[in-house]
């Protein structure tokens, strides 16, 4: 058994933690120990509220939308656009860079043919299924 002496928010926990092997099943808690009082600390001034930012406005998508749409297949940050509308390409052609999780990733057609409509800028950030692109 180890004995820990733990802070949480000002208040002060003594708590033992028992080794042993888990079998996976839950067990109920136990009650919480007191807190005993302690030396007091200086206190930091409250976080003042976070303004919410505005809602970026919608990038207008360049020409027509086409029929194939390109989706994003995980959420993340647009770093780099490839293709131009008008232009052809092949299936497997680099269309946007997206990276998510400090990973670049390229997001290719998904069959030949023409960009339609590129629909977001470098440094938009998206959720997963966001339209970046459609072909025609």
């Amino acid at each position: 058994m180890k004995n820990y002496t733990i802070t949480v928010n000002g208040n002060v926990y003594e708590v033992s933690v028992e080794e042993g092997v888990s079998t996976g099943a839950a067990t109920a808690p136990r009650a919480a120990a007191a807190p005993r009082p302690a030396s007091p600390a200086p206190k930091a001034a409250p976080a003042a509220p976070k303004a919410a930012a505005p809602a970026p406005a919608a990038p207008a998508a360049s020409g027509a939308q086409g029929s194939v749409p390109v989706t994003a297949p995980m959420p993340g940050k647009i770093l780099g656009i490839k293709a131009t509308v008008g232009q052809a390409v092949k299936k497997g052609d680099t269309l946007i860079v997206l990276e998510a999780m400090k990973m670049e990733n390229d997001i290719v057609a998904p069959q030949d043919g023409t960009v339609a409509s590129i629909n977001v800028s470098v440094g938009d950030s998206l959720e997963a299924g966001a339209t970046l692109a459609t072909l025609n």
